[in-house]
């Protein structure tokens, strides 16, 4: 396939973190934002109050759960759950791809909490989710950023648990269902399914973690920016929108603008809806080409927010590790060269490949469009592998 596919992606930006923003925006989209305003001022704070408003409307989280804006992304938030949370049980902590490993060198190295069971899975697969025990805290990622791998659902975890469920679910909200009856923490950040800007996280408590947080002290020092808690008590000013520190008022309207968008299309359903067809879109794809596999091992376990990719071309795999690993940097720059895809290769941790985003805000028309420009790609870069052999 030499001759260069007729049609481009109109939108380019298959990144996979921060992701595309929403279909038809622009800088006017935030031409509200009170900038050169104290986030404190009541407009500010009105603001960001809107800003959970809508979180909460959008994702249906129930209305006795609490919302904040935290700093740091979705880093930020699963690290001030953890270190505030964290200790009075023992800890199943579940790691499969890059994001999850870290919360395991957290909680054993940092935190070097006693009683941990770390439950590993290789790329592609999920640990064996049988084996949690929820009279223990739980620490998982909902959805394998890094990997393409989701859990399927939540019924592996008690509904009459005595532990706490802490969930990193950033590239998983607003795409995916999120059963909050299970889940006590849940963290995401802005610039994945909403394609918002980067720095500011969110962390949604259940009933069952504010009681936590109100009568459980940790035995190690809590910096001002992991404090939840005033005096013992939850500090609720937090949770209506007074935040740790001073956040972006600009990214605080775009992510406003996002969610409004969201409204606009039917909320939550629309949301998955776009991102399951997006997924479709690459999963028959991947189905009828011979040269590239899912990473996820299990259809039940894809994510339909990334599609993770393997080259499995036995004249590509053939070769060594890092040869694969250039070869599929090759395919990536490639296709950036050309303009049609953008920041594609896998991450840097994970195995050889390509990462391609499929979330709420990426266009169907745009995937379709971009395959003939991966199998062209492909065909060029194996051409040059067997030149330079």
């Amino acid at each position: 396939m030499s001759t260069l596919p007729g049609l481009r992606p109109a939108n380019p930006r298959f990144s996979c973190g921060p992701t595309t923003k929403r279909p038809g925006w622009s800088l006017d989209a935030l031409k509200g934002a009170p900038l050169g305003r104290s986030h404190r001022a009541k407009l500010g704070k009105d603001r960001l109050k809107q800003a959970i408003d809508l979180t909460r409307e959008v994702l249906q989280v129930p209305a006795d759960y609490r919302i904040a804006i935290v700093p740091a992304s979705d880093t930020g938030a699963v690290e001030m759950a953890m270190w505030s949370l964290l200790g009075p049980r023992g800890v199943d902590v579940l790691a499969w791809e890059a994001f999850s490993k870290d919360w395991v060198i957290d909680i054993t190295e940092q935190l070097r909490l006693d009683d941990v069971r770390v439950m590993w899975g290789e790329y592609g697969h999920l640990p064996d989710i049988s084996k949690v025990d929820c009279d223990r805290d739980v620490v998982f990622a909902w959805n394998g950023t890094t990997s393409g791998v989701r859990v399927p659902n939540a019924d592996w975890i008690a509904a009459d648990r005595k532990g706490l469920t802490i969930c990193d679910a950033t590239s998983a909200a607003f795409a995916q269902d999120l059963d909050f009856s299970k889940l006590d923490v849940t963290t995401f950040s802005w610039q994945k399914v909403m394609g918002g800007e980067a720095a500011h996280g969110m962390l949604v408590l259940s009933p069952r973690a504010v009681e936590r947080l109100e009568s459980y002290t940790p035995a190690w020092p809590l910096p001002k920016l992991f404090r939840m808690t005033k005096d013992g008590k939850l500090n609720e000013a937090l949770f209506e929108g007074e935040t740790i520190n001073t956040p972006s008022m600009l990214a605080v309207e775009d992510y406003i603008d996002t969610l409004t968008w969201a409204k606009s299309l039917g909320g939550l359903k629309a949301l998955q809806g776009r991102a399951d067809a997006n997924a479709k879109v690459m999963a028959d794809w991947v189905a009828r080409t011979p040269w590239v596999e899912m990473l996820a091992a299990d259809p039940a376990t894809y994510s339909n927010t990334q599609a993770c990719l393997m080259i499995v071309d036995p004249q590509v795999t053939s070769h060594s590790e890092r040869a694969q690993a250039d070869f599929a940097k090759s395919v990536a720059a490639l296709l950036e060269a050309e303009k049609v895809a953008f920041d594609i290769a896998s991450y840097r941790d994970a195995p050889a490949g390509l990462r391609i985003w499929t979330g709420s805000t990426v266009e169907a028309s745009d995937l379709e469009a971009l395959l003939p420009w991966l199998d062209w790609a492909f065909v060029q870069c194996k051409a040059s592998m067997r030149k330079a052999a």
